[in-house]
């Protein structure tokens, strides 16, 4: 089975810049944010609620929990918010007017939750109207884990924080191209 694709930076910003003239902009950037800077599957996004990423008095986690029934592995995980995902979530969260933290993080225009499937039309979506073939819902997740592998993190840290069980698994998510393989033979 084609994997998807991982997008460059410079498709990134074409992404977000396609969700910027959007008409739920703030809720499309928060899917792809947390895709890309926390590798969440996309039934992961569609199950959080407003309570994951912020506590009873408005404050912002230092972590989202997973709860076992919201990942594939059906296994509770820790996903740790990083700076850029930190801003991303204080931005979308200063726009609601209710408060609520039993409600569903991304909701649909009816006012609903997200299912998994059609999130991930949400997100085919975004990527056609960016121009970007062969990209899905998994292409951040697989940037995500691309990033840190290229970064020197870790096997076995990158395999936790993906939530995967084998790190053949984590392996088959690393992206490597012409670029990549040039710029490490050039670091002997």
């Amino acid at each position: 089975m084609k994997q998807a694709r991982v997008p460059t930076e410079a498709e990134l910003k074409r992404v977000l810049s396609v969700i910027a003239q959007s008409r739920f902009a703030s809720r499309n950037r928060m899917a792809v944010m947390l895709s890309y800077y926390a590798g969440l599957r996309v039934g992961e996004i569609a199950a959080l609620k407003l309570g994951d990423v912020i506590d009873s008095e408005r404050r912002l986690r230092d972590s989202i929990s997973l709860r076992a029934a919201m990942t594939k592995a059906n296994e509770a995980r820790t996903i740790f918010i990083n700076g850029k995902l930190r801003k991303e979530i204080e931005r979308y969260v200063s726009c609601y007017t209710t408060f609520d933290i039993a409600e569903p993080l991304l909701m649909t225009q009816k006012r609903t939750a997200f299912s998994p499937n059609t999130l991930c039309q949400l997100f085919g979506q975004i990527y056609d109207e960016a121009g970007i073939d062969g990209a899905t819902s998994h292409s951040g997740r697989r940037w995500f884990i691309t990033r840190l592998a290229h970064s020197g993190v870790s096997a076995k840290v990158i395999m936790t924080l993906a939530g995967h069980k084998h790190l053949s698994t984590t392996q088959r998510y690393i992206d490597v191209n012409d670029e990549m393989m040039r710029a490490a033979v050039e670091i002997l």
